[in-house]
């Protein structure tokens, strides 16, 4: 037979039995990632501006190149890796929002590119997507009536 446990009991068993997570690992892997994603993000730039771009072209251009690396490292399933590993830091940069639009398409790509990849594509960013761009034609207009 099964004994009844308070609930300050059960509380005090669930935190004895838990697993214990490592904090610290995990703050420590996911700075080095995002440091080293970063790193990257600015060695583009750099070698873009010292080719002669303006720094916001190449900053345009740096945000397209990181966002391709991601989506590509997500196409090979290497991302993933990077992601179990790297945690926030891996998930923050724009790799990781190019990394949350493909895979959904990879994952439904099965089911055709046009009801699969197509529909399913935007399955986990198509709200953020949808809350900036409502949120910039807000702003956009609030700037517009009082300048």
């Amino acid at each position: 037979m099964e004994e009844k446990r308070t609930k300050q009991e059960y509380k005090q068993w669930s935190q004895e039995t838990a697993p214990r997570t490592k904090k610290a690992r995990n703050l420590i892997l996911a700075f080095l990632v995002g440091g080293v994603i970063c790193s990257i993000g600015q060695i583009i730039l750099n070698l873009l501006i010292v080719a002669g771009m303006t720094k916001d072209d190449a900053s345009s251009v740096t945000t397209l190149c990181m966002i391709f690396l991601g989506a590509f490292l997500t196409g090979i399933n290497v991302y993933d890796n990077i992601g179990k590993a790297g945690g926030a830091g891996a998930a923050i940069p724009v790799t990781g929002f190019a990394n949350s639009i493909v895979s959904p398409a990879m994952e439904y790509k099965k089911e055709g590119y046009v009801m699969g990849v197509g529909a399913k594509m935007f399955l986990i960013a198509g709200p953020v997507l949808v809350y900036g761009i409502v949120t910039s034609i807000i702003a956009g207009i609030i700037y517009y009536l009082l300048t």
